[in-house]
């Protein structure tokens, strides 16, 4: 006889939805610093003490009233909605009001908290019993701001404690947390510490530009590109771009139909992953999961990185709340996002221009290791000599061709300095690029016989527009070919080269490389220069469609510095 169906006790019934919001020491720091958030702080500290199953979050939010204290733990209360329509329309970080009643659940809850606006200047420190009901109030002297701390954390649920990962783990989880959100948040001074030392300091700043060379080693503010553009949220996916700059606040007037993209990119040239972990992507103040966009990203970023590399990239929509549905996960770490598509083609464009050589992006400070250790060893030579000037701008346009060297690089005179740029590969991404937009083919006189090419070359040749037809036994015709291959003497080998690809864009960036001027040719002055102005103004002039950088530019302080103009010697040694 099978079990009767029976209610749970509410004790389990509190325990079990306790367990879906507060499951580990990382979820406890991710819904106290979204209350925080949302709360407008601007210093966070975090304090963990895992050993002790203790976490501590402070912040200089506005704090809370002694009301609003006495019933923040109680289950299903929050002052960020009050009716059914407004699910529709969610502008908080925390909305459902289980955070707090979920952490009494499982833990030996107290709070102190100052309302900023209280007249009095009076703080109340609340001690909380399972339930979420004060068991203790009291007085307390507290700046404006709140203080939550967590003791015993699972000390009533011995099974989760032994289920959870290791405290490393745990803590790695918590850093996590907390880089997404200062990754959304750059305003934020983030701490946190863990046995009383301090683990994690992330500094404000005005955009992610500023937060990410603090979380990556190695990554220097220079080898990143900050994009903010307000578009126009069309029915037909195709977008309006009405302004192009550093937009940090919009009107909640325009987010119905309006939306800002921020991008912070890793420029290809100059920074990139093994792994996609730094590909994230943030919908109004919280990273989330969406893999049609994270999907999107990798592919822009296609042709502009070494084989098996990923980019660096951090996208953060700031839309309508109408276009979003948050209760899709407990963590709300997945969501609905309506108009997909439209992103979808919206952001590749946008990435585009950040790609770009945007003056502000050219500073070369951090880009030519080999440069700046020749200039350090010098200064290391008479470092009380020397004072330091940087440039942070360097206009773009015009580059004057100069020279040819090793019939491989062209010089090119900058406004600002000196550049070096690859003669093959420059051209190469010129080449790729139109033939992205024109891939145009021609019909042979007499057709190319190819022998012994497997069922999958045939497929590949097929696939990326050849006509192909069987010629008897292992071989086949090739009827038409590339346009641009049309006139070389060795298209047969090119054939079988375009036969071993993956798909198009492998095709193209074949014909291209083949195609392209080959290092050891002369060039004149103005083949040189048609070849820059070419160049500069593809979509992406940092890398060839393999991923290596096309260009090495030499500043003028970077060249002053060598050769120690700013020493003050004499008039007979030069202005």
């Amino acid at each position: 006889m099978s079990p009767p169906i029976q209610p749970l006790p509410s004790d389990v019934i509190s325990l079990i939805a306790a367990g879906e919001v507060i499951d580990s020491l990382a979820a406890v720091v991710r819904e106290l610093a979204e209350n925080a958030l949302d709360a407008q702080a601007t210093r966070l500290v975090i304090s963990l003490l895992p050993e002790a199953w203790c976490v501590k979050v402070a912040d200089n939010g506005k704090g809370m009233s002694l009301n609003n204290l006495r019933n923040c733990a109680r289950p299903h209360s929050t002052s960020k909605i009050t009716h059914f329509n407004d699910l529709a329309k969610i502008t908080s970080l925390g909305f459902r009001g289980e955070a707090l009643h979920s952490l009494a659940q499982v833990c030996e809850l107290e709070i102190a908290s100052r309302y900023a606006t209280d007249s009095q200047g009076i703080g109340w420190h609340l001690r909380y019993d399972k339930p979420g009901t004060p068991l203790i109030e009291q007085p307390t002297a507290i700046a404006p701001g709140t203080i939550v701390t967590g003791s015993n954390l699972f000390g009533n649920m011995p099974v989760r404690r032994r289920g959870l990962p290791s405290f490393s783990q745990q803590l790695k989880a918590i850093q996590t947390i907390v880089e997404n959100l200062a990754l959304c948040h750059p305003q934020v001074n983030w701490q946190v510490w863990h046995n009383e030392r301090l683990y994690l300091n992330i500094g404000p700043g005005k955009t992610a530009q500023d937060i990410l060379p603090q979380l990556l080693k190695r990554i220097h503010y220079h080898d990143l590109q900050f994009i903010s553009q307000q578009v126009k949220i069309t029915g037909n996916c195709v977008p309006q771009s009405l302004e192009k700059a550093q937009l940090l606040d919009i009107p909640s007037s325009l987010l119905e139909k309006n939306g800002l993209v921020e991008v912070t990119l890793g420029l290809p040239d100059r920074c990139h992953r093994r792994r996609p972990d730094w590909v994230k992507v943030g919908i109004n103040g919280r990273v989330v999961r969406l893999p049609q966009l994270e999907r999107t990203i990798l592919k822009a970023f296609s042709r502009a990185l070494p084989k098996e590399r990923f980019p660096i990239c951090f996208l953060h929509l700031t839309i309508s709340p109408n276009h979003i549905d948050w209760n899709r996960h407990p963590a709300k770490a997945e969501i609905y996002l309506d108009s997909i598509d439209f992103w979808q083609k919206t952001i590749p464009n946008i990435i585009e221009q950040g790609l770009q050589l945007f003056p502000q992006s050219l500073s070369i400070s951090s880009q030519n290791k080999r440069v700046q250790k020749l200039i350090k060893a010098v200064e290391t030579k008479a470092n009380n000599h020397i004072l330091s000037k940087t440039s942070n701008e360097i206009k773009l346009m015009p580059l004057k061709a100069i020279a040819q060297v090793r019939n491989t690089y062209i010089v090119a005179e900058h406004s600002n300095g000196l550049w070096l740029i690859e003669q093959h590969i420059a051209q190469e991404r010129i080449i790729y690029e139109k033939l992205q937009k024109n891939w145009e083919f021609i019909s042979l006189d007499t057709p190319i016989i190819l022998e012994k090419l497997s069922d999958c070359q045939v497929e590949q040749l097929q696939n990326i527009g050849l006509k192909v037809e069987g010629f008897g036994n292992k071989m086949w015709a090739i009827r038409t070919i590339p346009k641009i291959l049309g006139k070389r003497d060795d298209c047969k080998d090119a054939l079988i080269e375009l036969s071993l690809g993956e798909d198009l864009e492998t095709a193209q960036v074949a014909t291209a490389c083949r195609s392209a001027i080959r290092n050891g040719t002369p060039m004149n002055l103005p083949q040189m220069q048609d070849l820059l102005d070419n160049w500069i103004i593809t979509r992406n002039p940092r890398t060839c469609p393999h991923g290596r950088p096309i260009y090495l530019s030499l500043e003028d302080s970077s060249l002053s510095k060598f050769f120690r103009r700013h020493w003050v010697i004499g008039k007979s040694h030069g202005v």
